[in-house]
């Protein structure tokens, strides 16, 4: 075989041009979204929204969202979340409260949730403070976890770093022998819930030349809210 026949590693692997971030574009065709239209509250607004890309747009995990937080010393971290509740009272997702997040959370309990739902040209900009939700509040969801999840949960030291993946698999391996199918699996002490109570909530419409409508409403001091538009 000649030299120049010879395929490398790096060849052999190579998965060719890398496309262009800056030549990615498309223009969002979706009708805008006006100041009159808009529910009373932001949480209804949300319940519409979220009913659309759920039943409607038949988004995958509509209920996925950005979770960001940031320590004391205000190094951020952001993670993808399900949320599990929303109402008038707030947004709740639930974790280990030894993970990266939640840690977070005990220095610093402001946070911001958002909801990328591009498909439909939306997103929805949670900004507010987290606080954790009651033990029987954790243990009614808990309850309603798969199985396999409930033992997940104490399987898992969230967010540490452990030697290999078997030693993950033989922790669940474990417990499933200890709580076998059917039986009840104790709500771990170190999981539960947080609740963000929204100080602010963005929704956002794509429009077409990057004129997009941003409609936010804020807290007001006595529980009302304030619609504002912002520039996009």
């Amino acid at each position: 075989m000649r030299q120049d026949d010879c395929v490398t590693d790096a060849d052999a692997v190579s998965p060719g041009p890398v496309p262009d971030p800056a030549a990615m574009r498309k223009q969002y065709r979706a009708e805008g979204l006006g100041e009159a239209e808009l529910a009373a509250t932001p949480v209804q607004q949300f319940a519409r929204w979220f009913k659309d890309a759920a039943v409607e747009a038949h988004l995958f995990e509509p209920n996925a969202m950005v979770v960001s937080t940031a320590d004391a010393e205000g190094r951020p971290s952001s993670r993808t979340v399900l949320l599990k509740q929303f109402d008038e009272q707030g947004f709740v997702f639930y974790t280990n409260y030894g993970s990266r997040k939640a840690r977070d959370l005990a220095e610093n309990p402001y946070v911001s949730l958002l909801f990328p739902w591009h498909p439909m040209a939306r997103q929805v900009i949670v900004r507010g403070v987290a606080r954790r939700t009651g033990r029987d509040e954790t243990a009614a969801y808990f309850r309603t976890r798969p199985h396999g999840s409930q033992l997940g949960a104490w399987a898992s030291a969230q967010s540490s770093v452990i030697a290999t993946r078997a030693d993950l698999d033989a922790s669940y391996a474990e417990l499933a022998a200890r709580y076998p199918e059917g039986e009840q699996v104790p709500v771990p002490p170190h999981w539960g819930g947080f609740r963000v109570a929204p100080q602010s909530v963005e929704f956002w419409q794509g429009r077409l030349n990057r004129l997009h409508d941003r409609l936010r409403y804020a807290a007001e001091p006595d529980g009302s809210w304030r619609v504002e538009r912002l520039s996009p």
